[in-house]
Formats: C-alpha cells, structure tokens, sequence
C-alpha cells in the first residue's frame, strides 16, 4: 500500500471560475486488481495496453486505487508532480523477489492479447489462485501468475541432436557396466 500526503491548498476552478480550498489529507492508495477492474468498467478500455492516457484517466485511475474512505475529490486536484511520480513509481514497482532468466534460445511468444481484468481474473480461476489475491499489488499477482504457468508447463521436448546423444550416452554407460562391447 502507497501512503500520499496531500497538502492543503487554494486551487483555482477554471471551469466554474472559483477558487477551491482542500485540506491536508492522507491518501492511501492500492495498484490491484480491484482498482483496474473499477478502472476498466469506467472507461471501457485496457488499462495496461501500452497507449499513452490522458491526465483525467491516470486520476480517475487514483481515485480507483484509493481506499481512504469519503475523500474530497478536489484532493486529487491538489496532487503535486512529486505525488504524481511517487504513484507512478508505485504503479511501476514489482513488488517481488522473484525474477525470470529465460533461455536465449527459447521461442519468443508472439500473443498479442490484450490484458483485460477478466482476462486476469479467467487466469486465477484457472491456476486455482485464491480471490484474496485481488487486493495484492498488480505486479505481484502477475508475478505469481507467470510462476503457476512455468511450473506447470510441460517439460520440454529434446531435439533430435540431443535425443540421439542422450541415448548414445545411456548405452555406452550399459556396454561399460555389463562389460559388453555392444
């Protein structure tokens, strides 16, 4: 969880021609599931597609990652560059220990599928994930997602180079043990 401290500050409204006084608040602000799921069903659109979003979307979107409860929503207006960053940081973070080293010589994988919260949720249900994990940070659900189909992915086939040196292996260990010369 993020905690954002939001100052108190005078804001001008140009669209109603006001000034807007919000007082100091504390945000505290969850990248989840949840939140890209109430995101997405707002704006009906991949929230991590790689398009570049409009600034009325990446608040909206803090607002879908907030938990504190009854918010101003002229705080969000208040939040400085500083803040901004903070949450992009947080947004961007893996939240994870684990990292993945793949062979240099493995088949890139060519899905273009765009990740949508059902999508997500379709890959917990699937992988037996629990529904609690929601609440955990993104990255880390898709950490542990990825994990579950490594783990699972069947073992993978030899090539016919290594088959054949394999099994020449096997028997000249046989031809040794047995004393046999074939």
């Amino acid at each position: 969880m993020l905690e954002i401290d939001v100052p108190s500050g005078e804001f001008w409204d140009e669209r109603n021609k006001v000034f807007i006084n919000t007082k100091a608040t504390t945000l505290h602000l969850e990248h989840s599931l949840v939140s890209l799921s109430k995101w997405e069903s707002k704006w009906h659109k991949a929230f991590l597609k790689k398009n570049e979003k409009t600034n009325e979307e990446i608040l909206d979107y803090i607002k879908c990652m907030t938990l504190t409860q009854n918010v101003d929503p002229n705080v969000y207006l208040a939040l400085s560059s500083e803040n901004i960053k903070d949450i992009k940081d947080y947004i961007d973070d893996p939240h994870t220990a684990t990292k993945f080293y793949d062979d240099p010589n493995a088949q890139k994988s060519t899905n273009r599928e765009t990740i949508t919260s059902e999508l997500i949720y379709y890959w917990m249900i699937a992988l037996n994930i629990p529904f609690e994990c929601q609440k955990w940070h993104l990255n880390r659900l898709l950490t542990l997602i990825e994990v579950c189909n490594r783990k699972n992915r069947p073992p993978k086939k030899m090539s016919q180079r290594q088959l054949m040196s394999r099994n020449a292996a096997l028997n000249a260990a046989r031809r040794q043990r047995l004393h046999s010369k074939g």
